[in-house]
């Protein structure tokens, strides 16, 4: 029997194809996947605990422990830190051979156009004979009062390197010129990725600081003391807060906090799209050897005339289905390793911006993981898939196997009723399932239970299948059917071999469903995302003064520069600026903010609250935020909106009267129009412009202007003006999300195109599927198409009909998959997203039932032209050449 296997697989190879593809194409997602994460996960490693190798243990402040238990201890609690006295109580341990101090605090750097780069700088002491996590990457380390080194990540954002002279400004606000003389990699960690590095010589860096304390002991241990012993001893001679940790538990934290488990999660995300192009590869394996069974019935019934026991055919198949898998897995193992240097090299950017600035380079690494996983899974698989069709092999008697007619057992149509009382216990379920799940908030819970929901929908629409595509076809086939006799043919065979159908179409409605899902639940997100920016921040950007820079500027600080640019703290944003700002044609808008903050009497005593205004803007169009309840466009003379928390610590409503102290010395009463939520623009006590100018007409200082651009504007060229308007004044510092809501819509399409080349290749393994289909159907129809090709059907007719069915099985499947795709796409939208805007793409699931009848014309393809290419007298016999 397996000389007879291995004959049988050298002389039928060419029906293997499909199957080959299906499992290749598989493989090389799951190994591609495990290949691609280890390699993410080396470099995170590299990057976030190499740092970590360098010592062999540290001593940081555990805040936890820190944090004071009760309400007398908060009165009293100072903030702990790592002294001098510890360092000196450290170094005095026979277990430790070196022990350094890390100084750490603000010390932001200026760009080249004298502002502040970024969220500040951190500096940082550094040093070639400290014990210290932090290297030179480039040039060398700082080594006297003259000098810096700068984190790699600092010294792009601002052009600078190696030999330029650089301005930072100390604790106090005052310039400092210093000359660049190296560049330090801090890896990952996110506080200082985020903020940026200027790292010191330890004089330098307590100075600039102003830090008498550490942020962290690094420590070296004595010969022969292991990295275990070293904590130890470091434990028992510091009291809490201090904790004392080993390097590689410091890199464990460093790590987890730096996205570590983010990796974890990108893997198993992408090991899960992996699993669905398993799974259709299932379904078109199955087919498969389903086709290959109904084609060598005669083989098989004469190896049981001969004296083949059924457990022999049933061996026979399943040994072909290891020897099919194991081969096309080992080619599925080295496709997924190309695979994987492709994304290394195309999703890298789009993993630095997951893993918190962490670029992915370098070869691949290659584990035996992924190399046995891609092997087990492929075969497994093949085996599974065709346990099946190899029983049914076994289960026709040989004299009927014989006959002629046969066709492929089990592909009959079932019993119709049954099917749909079946599904509809599947589809209640589901139903009961999505609305317990949306019940509650949003929440992982209710997403799992949503995705569990669709699970079980999908086998109900498995046994309705044929129901459905009968149904349909029924329906879709009353035009076709007058377009001509190859249109009503195919209609005819599709609406005869329903369940053979469906079997074709499942696989492609696994695809359509989690395609058009994902794009329903990307665009809700983008949608409601918008949204909410939109609520949060109503304007693109936000001009205010730098106070910190404006200190700087008037010479504030023990060296100062004398010639530095002048501002002034309390100055605000000039008028002048103001009203250039609003004539540039780029501005829709600039609304200038007063503020003031009063003494009030609440309910705890004497307190303070923060009162603004708007000049210029119209509350609840221009200027926006979330609302709890009332309407923020009822805000104007006599009457303010107030932020929820000062709602519920003064217990007031929309409606209530609210007295406020003036600036006169008397109280004045506000109704209340609305009660703003969330942070935003709003989030003060905010009152109409007229109200406040009487109220208060000492607080004439513009604090920030809010800046919206103008509709179809390039945002680049809006900042640019903006600074432009304001070059002459550095100490003006221009925040806002205008870039930020554009990075959401980025960002959300990288994935989404990521995501849906993930989800193509369900689809390209399911074509596969379709093109089994009509080989079947090929196979069963031998006899009938050579009496109709007798009758007079052309070639070109055969073909044309071969091709409409497949479009037509694509059309149902594709379809299908749409409908649940919206269905469940908005419901795990609304089980992750609160006040969700459903946004169906419409444009793309019309690309998405375009592609479905290339797919099926290009799945028809090599069935048609081989149904065509075969004589009469050849069908007739019952054999396609």
């Amino acid at each position: 029997m397996l000389r007879t296997t291995l004959a049988g697989l050298r002389l039928h190879k060419a029906r293997l194809i499909t199957t080959a593809l299906a499992i290749i194409l598989g493989v090389m997602f799951v190994s591609g996947t495990l290949v691609f994460t280890d390699t993410i996960q080396d470099t995170f490693n590299d990057k976030v605990k190499g740092s970590t190798d360098r010592i062999d243990a540290a001593v940081v402040i555990d805040w936890e422990a820190a944090q004071p238990s009760t309400p007398d201890e908060a009165e009293e609690w100072e903030e702990p830190a790592l002294t001098a006295e510890m360092l000196a109580e450290v170094r005095a341990l026979p277990q430790v051979a070196k022990a350094d101090g890390l100084t750490y605090g603000d010390t932001p750097l200026l760009d080249k156009d004298g502002r502040i780069l970024g969220f500040g700088t951190a500096g940082l002491s550094v040093g070639d004979d400290l014990v210290s996590r932090y290297p030179a990457d480039e040039g060398r380390l700082p080594t006297n009062g003259d000098e810096v080194a700068l984190a790699t990540t600092s010294a792009a954002s601002a052009d600078y390197g190696i030999g330029d002279t650089v301005t930072i400004l100390d604790s106090t606000g005052a310039k400092h010129d210093f000359d660049v003389v190296g560049l330090v990699d801090v890896g990952v960690e996110p506080e200082l990725g985020n903020r940026g590095v200027v790292a010191f010589d330890p004089a330098t860096a307590e100075k600039m600081t102003g830090a008498a304390d550490f942020r962290e002991i690094d420590v070296t241990g004595a010969e022969g003391v292991s990295p275990h012993e070293l904590k130890q001893a470091l434990a028992t001679a510091l009291e809490s807060p201090a904790k004392a940790m080993t390097g590689q538990e410091m890199g464990d934290e460093m790590a987890t906090a730096a996205g570590g488990s983010q990796v974890g999660l990108l893997g198993t995300a992408l090991l899960l799209f992996a699993a669905v192009a398993m799974f259709v590869a299932g379904i078109v394996i199955y087919n498969t050897f389903a086709i290959l069974i109904a084609q060598r019935q005669r083989e098989t019934a004469l190896l049981r005339c001969v004296g083949a026991q059924r457990h022999q055919i049933f061996g026979n198949v399943l040994i072909e289905a290891v020897i099919v898998g194991f081969l096309s897995s080992l080619i599925g193992v080295a496709a997924g390793f190309g695979l994987a240097a492709a994304g290394i090299a195309s999703v890298g950017t789009l993993a630095a911006n997951v893993l918190g600035g962490l670029t992915v380079a370098g070869p691949p690494s290659l584990s035996l993981t992924a190399i046995a996983a891609g092997l087990l899974v492929g075969t497994l698989v093949t085996v599974v898939s065709a346990l099946l069709p190899a029983w049914r092999a076994t289960a026709v008697p040989p004299l009927a196997a014989l006959r002629a007619g046969a066709v492929a057992t089990g592909i009959e149509e079932g019993n119709g009723w049954k099917r749909v009382a079946g599904a509809s216990v599947f589809f209640l379920i589901s139903a009961g399932m999505i609305a317990f799940a949306l019940q509650g908030k949003p929440s992982p819970t209710a997403m799992i239970t949503v995705v569990a929901s669709g699970m079980v929908c999908f086998v109900g629409v498995v046994i309705i299948g044929p129901v459905l595509v009968r149904a349909i076809v029924r329906v879709v086939g009353i035009p076709m059917r007058k377009v001509g006799v190859a249109s009503m043919l195919a209609t005819d065979n599709a609406r005869r071999s329903p369940k053979r159908a469906a079997t074709a179409m499942i696989a492609l409605t696994v695809g359509a469903t989690l395609m058009t899902g994902y794009s329903v639940i990307n665009s809700s997100t983008e949608a409601t995302l918008d949204d909410q920016l939109g609520l949060k921040f109503s304007v693109d950007y936000e001009l205010s003064r730098d106070t910190m820079l404006s200190e700087a500027s008037r010479g504030a600080g023990v060296g100062a520069d004398a010639d530095g640019e002048k501002g002034d703290a309390d100055s605000g944003v000039p008028s002048a600026i103001i009203s250039k700002l609003a004539a540039s044609p780029l501005i829709r808008g600039a609304y200038p903010r007063r503020e003031v903050t009063t003494p009030f009497n609440g309910p705890d005593g004497e307190d303070t609250v923060a009162i603004a205004t708007y000049s210029d803007a119209v509350i609840g169009t221009d200027i926006r935020q979330k609302v709890k309840a009332g309407d923020l466009s009822n805000v104007g003379p006599g009457k303010i909106s107030i932020h929820r928390f000062t709602a519920e610590w003064l217990q007031l409503s929309v409606g209530d009267t609210l007295k406020l102290p003036s600036e006169k010395g008397d109280e004045r009463s506000y109704d209340i129009a609305a009660i703003t939520d969330g942070d935003g623009p709003l989030s003060w006590t905010v009152m109409d412009e007229a109200d406040f100018a009487d109220a208060y007409p000492s607080a004439t200082t513009n604090t920030a202007v809010a800046i919206k651009a103008a509709e179809d504007t390039d945002l680049a060229e809006v900042r640019e003006a903006i600074l432009a308007t304001t070059a002459g004044d550095p100490t003006l510092a221009l925040g806002g999300v205008a870039e930020l809501k554009q990075q959401y819509t980025t960002v959300l399409t990288a994935v989404f195109w990521t995501v849906a080349a993930l989800l193509g290749l369900a689809i390209v393994i399911a074509v596969f599927g379709i093109a089994n289909t009509m080989a079947l159907s090929v196979l069963e129809r031998t006899r009938e198409s050579a009496l109709l090709r007798a009758l007079g059907l052309t070639r070109a007719q055969l073909r044309r009909m071969l091709s409409i069915e497949a479009v037509l099985v694509s059309l149902v499947g594709a379809g299908l998959g749409v409908a649940l795709g919206v269905l469940f796409g908005w419901a795990a939208a609304m089980a992750t997203l609160e006040d969700l805007i459903l946004r169906v793409p419409v444009g793309l699931i019309g690309v998405f039932l375009a592609a479905a009848v290339v797919a099926g014309l290009v799945a028809a393809i090599v069935p048609a032209r081989k149904a065509a290419r075969t004589s009469i007298a050849g069908m007739g016999s019952g054999e396609i050449g």
